[in-house]
């Protein structure tokens, strides 16, 4: 045999096929799923191709059933309280401070590459690797371990996973990172696979973010960098960095939001040309090809999963790195990560530092 795999399982056609894939492959292979809705909060949306919400109760009973069928033994750990109190208070906390949090990110470092790997450890389960199905690949630079872009550009997963530490990487495998996910979709019809048509998950709630967050109303100002307020609102964590629609306000140009303050609950508007940041700071990092940045260097980043990677210059600069764009950039986000990458390798990345551009104006 080739070792003992467990494999987290989310009731999708990548992390099924993957199961199956590693099985072929000689692995004995045992799923795992993390449960991690809670209840407490009221009113939250139910149905929607999202990580966190009452439809989770389905999906679960989802992963059994697959897991009978493709012959390989399930467990499902309750994740909820450490969710609650990791995830959630990240994601409300940031929030509160005004910036904009990257939940899926630190759901993968803190949970699905942590704590359900300790849970099954825990429950006396031993394996010798953990994988998932990803779209990514993993390589070695250097003595140390990365991660590369997956093949199918269109789905690379690398962005959400920088945040992974080198122990973590020795035992992980990702047997769908030089696939396209059209072939996962094709293999797993040929394997008679239900899943292998259904739709992808598409972020961590699927409803307004306003539900989770539970925040009172709030009346506030919108006021444009020259100073001019131009409307009002109901609480800053309504809006986000970029946002053009829904801001309830009329001008000659279209508006943009450029920041907001938390503690005045002002946001920020201007037009597209106020939105151009030539740098930015990057903290709390972790890197993957080095273990830290000792000269500046040109890389590629990305500063949303879906962005396309643009060149910069990163300098290191007391534990943190100033990111300077080789041409201004819009909606760059506080609070989201910003990922370095030299051609298809994750160097590495971290967190974007509040952007000041937009109160420095007033």
């Amino acid at each position: 045999m080739a070792g003992r795999v467990l494999i987290g399982l989310s009731g999708g056609v990548d992390s099924t096929l993957a199961a199956i894939l590693l099985k072929e492959q000689g692995y004995e292979v045992i799923g795992a799923s993390m449960s991690i809705y809670n209840a407490d909060i009221p009113n939250l949306l139910s149905s929607g191709n999202a990580c966190y919400g009452a439809v989770e109760k389905p999906e679960i009973k989802d992963i059994a059933l697959l897991g009978e069928k493709i012959g390989i033994k399930t467990y499902k750990f309750d994740c909820s309280e450490e969710y609650k109190k990791t995830i959630l208070s990240y994601f409300k906390d940031a929030y509160s401070k005004g910036i904009t949090p990257n939940p899926c990110v630190m759901c993968n470092a803190i949970m699905k590459f942590g704590l359900l790997c300790d849970k099954a450890v825990e429950e006396g389960i031993a394996f010798d690797y953990f994988a998932t199905g990803h779209y990514v690949q993993k390589s070695e630079l250097n003595g140390r371990i990365v991660l590369k872009k997956g093949v199918d550009e269109k789905k690379d997963q690398s962005y959400f996973l920088y945040r992974l530490s080198q122990e973590q990487l020795k035992k992980v495998i990702f047997p769908l990172g030089g696939m396209t996910k059209e072939k996962v979709r094709l293999l797993a019809k040929e394997k008679g696979l239900d899943v292998a048509d259904k739709a992808d998950s598409q972020d961590f709630y699927a409803g307004d973010y306003a539900d989770l967050l539970q925040f009172k109303d709030k009346d506030g100002i919108i006021m444009h960098v020259n100073g001019t307020v131009l409307g009002h609102h109901k609480g800053y964590w309504h809006y986000t960095v970029g946002q053009r629609k829904g801001l309830g306000v009329s001008y000659k140009e279209p508006l943009f939001v450029l920041d907001v303050d938390a503690d005045k609950n002002i946001v920020y508007v201007g037009t597209a040309s106020d939105m151009n940041v030539k740098e930015c700071f990057v903290s709390d990092l972790n890197w993957l090809a080095f273990e830290n940045l000792s000269s500046s260097i040109k890389a590629m980043a990305k500063q949303r999963s879906t962005a396309k990677p643009v060149s910069v210059l990163i300098e290191p600069l007391d534990g943190k790195v100033r990111v300077i764009f080789d041409e201004p950039q819009k909606s760059v986000t506080a609070g989201q990560s910003m990922v370095f990458y030299d051609g298809d390798i994750v160097l590495g990345g971290g967190i974007i530092e509040k952007n000041v551009k937009a109160l420095q104006k007033i």
